[in-house]
């Protein structure tokens, strides 16, 4: 699989982790769109949305635990969720990822 966030999963490309457990990473996103940017994917390969099933449930679920850990830990009042589901909603990567934006760009972290 050429997948660049399998890669990054294995090791085989370096990445600023902010998060890591048995079933998902969190990273910087290398192309920032908001002061605080992070991107958080599940180690287990999912294109997109379009291709979860019930057998996801909880892997899905904890993805929005780890967006609202990694939030309380960097003091965000307030912050977005982003899914791009495939090409035509914006999505770059093949591989389910959850975007964690803060729409401040002037506080520090």
């Amino acid at each position: 699989m050429d997948c660049i966030f399998c890669k990054i999963i294995k090791g085989e490309i370096p990445s600023a982790k902010i998060w890591e457990d048995n079933d998902i990473i969190a990273i910087n996103d290398i192309n920032p769109k908001a002061r605080v940017h992070i991107l958080i994917i599940p180690k287990k390969h999912i294109q997109s949305i379009k291709d979860i099933d019930v057998s996801d449930n909880v892997l899905v679920g904890n993805i929005f635990l780890v967006a609202k850990k990694i939030a309380e830990d960097n003091n965000l009042a307030g912050y977005k969720l982003l899914f791009n589901v495939g090409k035509e909603g914006g999505q770059l990567v093949e591989h389910l990822h959850l975007h964690l934006l803060s729409p401040d760009w002037e506080k520090p972290v």
